[in-house]
């Protein structure tokens, strides 16, 4: 019924648990996560754990937050994903909040994880921090609208949000939805169509209420559902079907 569209189950707190994790998923009816790389020399780890469990699914690509880690070319991560369980690249993007100028390299490294993605025809997974404007600007400049991504765990403006979606990109909630401040993310889950929405936990960070400050994980994706229903106005099972629907929709080689 639901689908946590972005997470990291091969993190040390979950993979140490990974027989608990799958066990609460099932329970809360939380049938697909996908594991979002972060470097290369973890991403064998990760797709260890995809490989040997049915409902789990992996990307490829170096976070724009590591600095100082192996760097892929396009060549490398277009052959990494023809694997049949890799449905995705990323997850790349631009984030300035950590690191500062000059950022070149981050920027040359989106480029070519975009390059990847369109050669391999394989959607994007996006990270965005303090940089949106340069992030939607090097989307389209490398043509990314022509294999399409998510905005994953989105913090911008509904502004940016709007930019996003006209470049055939998802908008995808995680647990600051539920935040009580979080006026902007309130906005741009309340305006997002139906038809462009993803939710996710980014576990093991940011559960959502009443979970906060605890350790996340992909059961905990129901609470997202739950809030986006509330601002919308809908039932909730209307939220786990749409959301559930876009995600096989985006990542269109899983197979249900």
């Amino acid at each position: 019924m639901y689908v946590d569209s972005h997470c990291h189950l091969n993190f040390p707190d979950l993979k140490n648990d990974l027989p608990g994790v799958l066990e609460r998923m099932r329970q809360n009816q939380v049938t697909h996560a996908l594991l979002a790389s972060v470097t290369m020399p973890s991403w064998p780890g990760l797709m260890e754990i995809v490989e040997a469990t049915p409902n789990l699914w992996g990307s490829v690509g170096v976070h724009p937050d590591e600095e100082d880690t192996p760097e892929p070319d396009v060549a490398e991560l277009v052959k990494l994903a023809q694997h049949p369980k890799v449905v995705a690249i990323g997850e790349t993007g631009l984030d300035y909040y950590r690191l500062s100028e000059p950022l070149d390299w981050q920027r040359e490294r989106f480029r070519c994880h975009i390059r990847a993605a369109r050669e391999a025809g394989l959607p994007l997974i996006i990270h965005t921090r303090n940089s949106a404007a340069d992030t939607v600007r090097i989307l389209a400049e490398e043509g990314a609208q022509e294999i399409g991504g998510v905005m994953h765990c989105f913090t911008e403006t509904w502004d940016i949000a709007r930019q996003a979606i006209d470049l055939n990109f998802y908008i995808s909630m995680s647990g600051i939805v539920t935040f009580k401040n979080a006026q902007v993310v309130h906005e741009v889950a309340t305006n997002t169509p139906l038809e462009r929405l993803l939710i996710e936990t980014d576990s093991p960070y940011l559960a959502p209420v009443p979970h906060r400050g605890k350790l996340n994980d992909p059961a905990k994706v129901v609470h997202v559902a739950e809030k986006i229903a509330d601002l919308k106005g809908l039932p909730v099972a209307r939220i786990a079907q749409q959301t559930s629907d876009n995600f096989f929709k985006l990542f269109n080689k899983i197979k249900k």
